[in-house]
């Protein structure tokens, strides 16, 4: 089994914000996919079927992000599975809007979603998909604030093209090693 996990926050006032990406990729692949994310355990909403003959476990924390690990954690002790069989998806500031980037392990680089998986799960040896939303334009701007935000209309366009290659690299990733996987997609402008 393989467990796909995109991370945001739970609530209809957090849809469709930068910090949000990760649950987009999921609805996303969802969608695609056929996985209906039914079940609500572990502080997780969560679907469970069959992709390219891998079974595979979509997974949106309903923690809120800081404490995504909180729900990852019990769900991959519960189903046996190991971190190198977990894949997280989630935001970045550091990448342009738009832009997706593959990392095979790593620190949290800031993240406090992926801090709090690493704390819980006591590994960095996860594969992740990184989903640019641009860096806060003026320094007065509240980083919070920002990521709390909408995209505009031009982002938008930009976003919806990154959600529609982070789902595909992901899928890839059921039946392709993740390095041939990065290798694909990193150098995809």
């Amino acid at each position: 089994m393989k467990v796909i996990v995109g991370l945001g926050n739970p609530g209809s006032e957090y849809a469709h914000t930068r910090h949000n990406i990760g649950f987009e990729v999921i609805d996303s692949i969802s969608g695609q996919s056929g996985i209906h994310l039914q079940k609500n355990k572990f502080n997780a909403l969560f679907g469970k079927g069959t992709v390219n003959g891998e079974t595979l476990l979509l997974v949106k924390p309903l923690t809120y992000m800081n404490a995504s690990g909180e729900a990852v954690a019990p769900l991959l002790r519960f189903f046996k599975v190991t971190a190198g069989d977990l894949l997280v998806i989630h935001d970045d500031m550091d990448l342009p809007v738009g832009k997706i980037r593959l990392r095979q392990k790593g620190s949290s680089g800031g993240h406090n979603g992926i801090k709090s998986i690493i704390q819980h799960i006591k590994t960095q040896e996860f594969a992740r998909i990184k989903v640019g939303i641009g860096h806060p334009q003026h320094t007065r701007e509240s980083v919070v604030r920002y990521v709390l935000q909408g995209f505009s209309n031009d982002e938008q366009i930009l976003i919806d093209s990154a959600i529609t290659r982070a789902a595909d690299a992901a899928k890839d990733w059921l039946t392709v090693p993740f390095p041939q996987v990065m290798n694909r997609y990193n150098a995809n402008k």
